[in-house]
């Protein structure tokens, strides 16, 4: 943390660095793309909570994809706003860290709850009639909070390589938030054993995370595939549709920009995906799962419908 012998207090962060035109188009386009996030979210919630129908394993785990997309965005975009509303920004190196670590939180908490929601839905399909004995309440909280712990565990480690790094060459970070691979851009001590920790972290957790979703789908299609009927086996397969999706863009999106062999090289390019998984995916995520659940539609429906009889 040494820049020229002295201490590194604070960072300045870059932004987009585009016209001021733009700058301001992008941040009400952010904002209200913000507000969704936590409307949409928050209405999750909600409807989950005080809906009876809804006290099951799967919304259970749904309602805290919620709240991680909740808390991931809320990390990432009031940073993102002020660094297009003021062009670039002063950020202390303590608050750096911390930003830092709730986004790996978040993001690596996020990727083990995905694997928990893909094994519901593996006995969900494959056997229904233990369902409810294998998922018990006692099993799910479980399951979720180890989730949690893998997330923390991750996030300390992960923060405490990077930060234990000495910044030298600039304090001016080329992105709109503290991530990895403008950090790095900025050391001036060895990294080389950090960055492998660091990147076989990225790696065990995704491809851990990964490895149960598609051994949980390859038995669920295998399922799927012995039902007889076609009705049977759309509906089967509405079930898993929502997760399927969910899965595609949010590890998608990770895997191209931690697991890339130029990772760092071309910060532009990681600031475009970077704001596709940090801004857009926790707010399509309450939209995938609400717009093709038929279950949430109805109880969307009815909560708007009282809503109309009180008013």
């Amino acid at each position: 943390m040494a820049e020229n012998g002295t201490v590194v207090t604070e960072f300045i962060l870059m932004g987009f660095q585009l016209q001021a035109e733009l700058q301001v188009g992008l941040f009400f386009v952010f904002l209200v793309l913000y507000l969704i996030t936590m409307g949409g979210n928050l209405g999750m919630i909600v409807l989950i909570q005080s809906d009876p129908r809804f006290q099951t394993p799967m919304y259970f785990f749904l309602s805290h994809l919620s709240f991680l997309d909740i808390c991931y965005s809320s990390v990432i975009v009031p940073q993102l706003l002020e660094t297009l509303d003021t062009d670039k920004v002063v950020i202390t190196y303590e608050r750096c860290a911390t930003q830092f670590f709730f986004f790996t939180l978040c993001a690596s908490t996020e990727c083990f709850l995905l694997a928990v929601m893909a094994y519901d839905r593996y006995v969900a399909v494959c056997n229904p009639l233990l369902y409810a004995t294998a998922m018990t309440p006692q099993t799910c909280l479980g399951l979720v909070a180890g989730a949690y712990a893998g997330g923390m565990l991750n996030s300390v480690i992960r923060t405490v390589c990077t930060f234990s790094i000495s910044f030298c060459k600039s304090k001016h970070v080329d992105f709109f938030f503290c991530d990895l691979p403008p950090l790095l851009k900025l050391a001036c001590s060895e990294t080389r054993l950090r960055e492998q920790v660091i990147y076989l972290l990225a790696f065990l957790v995704i491809t851990a995370s990964i490895s149960v979703i598609l051994i949980s789908y390859l038995f669920i299609i295998w399922a799927i595939l012995k039902i007889r009927t076609v009705g049977g086996k759309a509906k089967t397969f509405s079930t898993c549709a929502s997760h399927m999706i969910a899965v595609a863009l949010f590890f998608g999106t990770l895997m191209f920009i931690y697991l890339k062999s130029n990772m760092g090289k071309s910060l532009s390019e990681d600031k475009i995906v970077s704001v596709f998984y940090t801004v857009v995916i926790p707010m399509l995520n309450p939209m995938i799962y609400s717009l093709r659940n038929k279950e949430v539609k109805e109880a969307l429906k009815t909560a708007l419908d009282r809503m109309r009889v009180c008013k």
